[in-house]
């Protein structure tokens, strides 16, 4: 059986968000939104002018210009000063192509809305479509009764967008499932995550985290020796142990 939670074992610096709130109440994961950030090479208060000043996101409002900037900053950081964003922006650079399956990483990292719709999707069968009300369901069972029915309703359809926009789902009004194209980018942010969170070894392939990449057994470990020879993560064996370290990612990212 695969596994589909996305438990945070420690409570480090890494950048991981948790609570009650999140930004699917109002937003998707907006992969094209942050491409156009990352493409800038600008952050801090140049992201903010470039963004608010020059409408580099192309909104049509100065409100909708704020409200998407902070939205952003709520998945990814946007500050080189979190290991998370340096760790996505240096494999963004490495593979831009990966950037649909980044982002949705990091968003389940950023976001606990987008984690609690992750079960109804990924453990969905290659084709099948998407009931809504599973994932409406695994929200309410979060959530209790802090989200109405109508911001529950829009997190659901924020979310369906958000796993469309990942690979995770193709359609408009029906949505079905599809199987992404893993790479060794996100092989390795999967790995950076689930260690951040606290998984060690074998732990590691077998988390949440990794599930994302719709990999077989076999496939993870292929994956992994792709990742690894492409320097990215470092993978040892110790007889029947596995050790995994993707810490040198964090510092990939602080030289960028």
């Amino acid at each position: 059986m695969r596994n589909f939670e996305f438990v945070i074992k420690v409570d480090g610096d890494a950048g991981f968000r948790e609570g009650a709130k999140g930004t699917h109440t109002s937003r998707t994961i907006m992969v094209a939104e942050l491409e156009r950030v990352l493409q800038s090479g600008v952050a801090g208060a140049e992201l903010r002018r470039a963004v608010i000043d020059d409408n580099l996101l192309e909104k049509a409002t100065t409100s909708g210009r704020e409200l998407t900037l902070q939205r952003l900053g709520e998945l990814y950081a946007l500050d080189a000063a979190a290991p998370i964003f340096r760790t996505l922006r240096s494999l963004w650079a490495k593979d831009a192509k990966s950037l649909p399956l980044l982002s949705a990483l990091a968003a389940l990292a950023r976001d606990p809305l987008m984690r609690v719709t992750a079960k109804p999707v990924l453990g969905l069968a290659t084709g099948s479509e998407l009931m809504r009300d599973s994932m409406r369901n695994a929200i309410s069972a979060a959530v209790g009764s802090r989200l109405n029915e109508a911001t529950l309703e829009k997190v659901v359809r924020n979310a369906a967008s958000s796993w469309a926009q990942s690979g995770h789902l193709t359609g408009r009004t029906f949505k079905r499932r599809t199987k992404v194209t893993a790479s060794p980018a996100a092989m390795a942010f999967a790995v950076w995550l689930a260690q951040a969170a606290g998984f060690k070894g074998d732990d590691i392939l077998s988390s949440g985290w990794v599930a994302v990449l719709d990999l077989e057994p076999s496939e993870r470990r292929a994956m992994l020796e792709r990742a690894r020879a492409a320097g990215l993560v470092d993978v040892k064996q110790h007889g029947s142990r596995l050790e995994i370290d993707a810490t040198r990612l964090t510092g990939m990212g602080a030289a960028a």
